[in-house]
């Protein structure tokens, strides 16, 4: 018998946003989730308008309160069974509470909060409420991150000493946001965006690919956040040295003014027996570097064979590419797993059962709470002469 087909509402996504979109693609790829109703916009008129022009029919609500409200009337089975946060980083938590309160689970864009106290807020109703969390950092999604992940905390490449994450864009080079450019102007806007920019928007990103590969967490950090803009309110620039869980160290770094650079996403750890590189915009690759010997490719769906290296992969790798080699995925494809993780908390959570959200395939409430830490620890050491500020 087929899986009763889950539903699905959004909180933001209207007015041209333009993350709305990739989670969409995402919810509707493998035919068992599908949007069905949202609260679309924070001034109730374009929210319902953007309702009725909405490219597919879906149930719209002039505001989240009135979405949240009337959803958690429903029995289970006929109200959403998740909710997606997609708006600007204001607007997370007073909806990610309601909606957990009702004990419909959320799945929200990062950064978690604007603030620490509003994440560990977060992280105390999901524990007392019990219901699935999981927050959109797309990264992790890709197959070679799940890859990354095995190799390194399996030990295969020994201890870890030092990590260099990253995440470089340029297109905040110039004062986007005085154009009345959207994605710029809340961003730039410590309202709305919270501590940082660059940092919250991008070095959240490059933070958790860290944490994910590694298994590692961050304990200190000395942060350097700066802005290159004259006049702009945030970071656009964003450089930490961080000390890690093991005795290795880091250096989590992001930028937003590095003219020629799109989403170069990556992560090199350098161990005792070898080191591992990977880059987003070549996200089908895994390279391992062993000593004496020539450097090795991993492409996603082609690691089925005889390895001297990693011999046997476990099924949980091994079984998961979706298409054969050689045919690219993506970022759709990244978002796409990431609430196929989901999606079977979900259905647990549904029927009563223990369910996991625990971050080993997607990240969770903690870990959100971590980088709103981490971001905080990283502004106060750049205001204290970047003197280590422990997490």
């Amino acid at each position: 018998m087929s899986k009763r087909v889950l539903k699905v509402g959004l909180i933001g996504g209207g007015g041209g946003a333009f993350i709305v979109n990739p989670h969409q693609k995402a919810i509707h790829f493998d035919g068992t989730r599908r949007v069905v109703c949202g609260a679309l916009h924070t001034d109730p008129k374009v929210a319902m308008s953007e309702a009725r022009k909405w490219p597919y029919k879906l149930k719209g609500y002039p505001s989240y309160d009135d979405m949240i409200e009337d959803q958690a009337r429903l029995p289970i089975g006929e109200r959403i069974d998740y909710a997606v946060i997609v708006t600007p980083n204001f607007v997370h938590y007073d909806p990610a509470m309601k909606c957990i309160g009702a004990g419909i689970p959320v799945f929200c864009e990062k950064p978690l909060t604007v603030t620490v106290d509003q994440a560990v807020d977060l992280a105390k109703a999901v524990k007392k409420c019990k219901v699935p969390f999981g927050v959109a950092h797309t990264y992790i999604g890709h197959w070679s991150s799940w890859f990354s992940r095995w190799i390194i905390t399996s030990g295969k490449l020994g201890e870890v000493r030092w990590v260099d994450a990253y995440y470089l864009q340029g297109w905040l080079a110039t004062r986007l946001e005085e154009e009345g450019q959207m994605q710029a102007s809340w961003r730039t806007d410590p309202k709305r965006a919270g501590a940082s920019c660059c940092g919250g928007d991008i070095g959240s990103h490059a933070f958790m690919q860290l944490r994910f590969v590694t298994g590692l967490e961050v304990t200190h950090v000395r942060g350097m956040v700066e802005t290159f803009l004259t006049g702009r309110q945030l970071d656009d620039h964003f450089t930490t040295y961080c000390k890690l869980s093991n005795g290795g160290r880091a250096l989590v770094r992001a930028t937003q003014i590095a003219i020629g650079r799109k989403n170069d996403l990556g992560i090199e750890v350098n161990c005792s027996q070898g080191s591992l590189i990977w880059r987003q915009e070549d996200a089908e690759r895994v390279t391992i570097c062993l000593p004496g010997e020539p450097d090795r490719d991993y492409w996603r769906g082609a690691v089925g064979g005889t390895d001297s290296f990693l011999k046997k992969l476990p099924s949980w790798v091994a079984d998961e590419p979706t298409i054969p080699a050689g045919h690219v995925e993506a970022f759709h494809d990244a978002y796409a797993r990431l609430h196929r993780s989901f999606e079977a908390d979900v259905r647990k959570y549904n029927a009563g059962k223990k369910f996991n959200c625990d971050g080993s395939k997607y990240a969770n409430v903690e870990d959100g709470v971590k980088h709103m830490k981490f971001i905080a620890a990283a502004v106060k050491s750049a205001r204290n002469n970047s003197k280590y500020v422990r997490l």
